[in-house]
């Protein structure tokens, strides 16, 4: 390699001189480009916010809100790099063809990005549970805060934060808690051996007339399930409203408690009674 040194200062004043134009010529580009992709970008988040505002207003679907501002979102910055590209004097039909053999590469390295984003869709499409919704996905229970394209947030009763991924929800099993208007709660109440069935069967009965919450169609349930060992076993099954179901759950078990104290009802501990037989031989 020649050294700048040994150059002719005719030379010099051609590279020069040659840097010069190319500068001249591309420096408006790579500005416009870099003007591009900053306004164009701030243009896609101001429009993002903008569409879920009007969405808002429009009382659209909470589930829908943010995955449709998240997606236009994204749209509108494509669209800004493309724009960016051929600002620079780059043909967008060339940058395409690159772009989609790289995507195919990435894709590959990236399915399971693309298969949360499947699955996003597959939930908006089925709507199989949605904002305000208490489910059951991949062990994890939560309250549906929000749908994103790639995820799903769920906040748990302690106020913990769950990101599930989408593909785990659309392609796994799901309990969704609050679909139905009215749940069932099933509650196992033991009394002793020696106290009255009929007498316990009634307390019960008249706590659940007591409770208003309680709805009386479908029929209430107070039935014998099981012997125990130590313990007479009852099923009772309620109707209730979804969102009643835990109150009723918890003020059902702590009247029966105290009404049961109260009447002489036991709720026996687990015990054993062991009966020793005597030796009548003698020996």
């Amino acid at each position: 390699m020649a050294n700048l040194a040994d150059l002719s200062p005719e030379t010099l004043q051609s590279i020069t001189d040659q840097a010069w134009n190319l500068t001249l010529q591309f420096a408006p580009r790579v500005v416009g480009s870099l003007l591009t992709l900053f306004i164009g970008w701030k243009i896609a988040t101001i429009t993002g916010n903008l569409v879920n505002k009007a969405l808002e207003k429009r009382e659209v679907d909470a589930t829908l809100r943010p995955f449709i501002s998240a997606l236009l979102t994204k749209l509108i910055q494509v669209a800004v790099v493309l724009s960016a590209i051929s600002t620079l004097g780059i043909e967008s039909t060339s940058f395409i063809a690159v772009l989609g053999a790289a995507g195919l590469a990435i894709g590959m390295a990236l399915s399971g990005t693309l298969q949360n984003f499947a699955g996003g869709i597959l939930i908006l499409l089925q709507r199989p549970i949605k904002v305000g919704d208490f489910v059951e996905a991949g062990g994890l229970k939560g309250t549906v805060r929000e749908i994103h394209i790639f995820n799903t947030i769920l906040t748990t009763p302690d106020n913990k934060v769950i990101t599930i991924p989408n593909n785990d929800i659309a392609t796994s099993s799901l309990t969704n808690y609050s679909t139905e208007e009215t749940r069932r709660v099933d509650l196992e109440i033991g009394i002793g051996y020696d106290d009255s069935i009929d007498d316990a069967r009634a307390i019960i009965q008249g706590l659940i007339d007591a409770d208003m919450r309680i709805l009386k169609e479908p029929e209430t349930a107070i039935v014998i399930s099981s012997l125990g060992d130590s313990s007479v076993n009852f099923a009772v099954r309620v109707w209730t409203a979804t969102s009643d179901y835990w109150p009723v759950h918890n003020q059902l078990i702590e009247d029966i408690k105290k009404t049961f104290d109260e009447k002489g009802i036991t709720i026996p501990y687990p015990q054993m009674d062991v009966h020793v037989a005597k030796n009548t031989t003698g020996k």
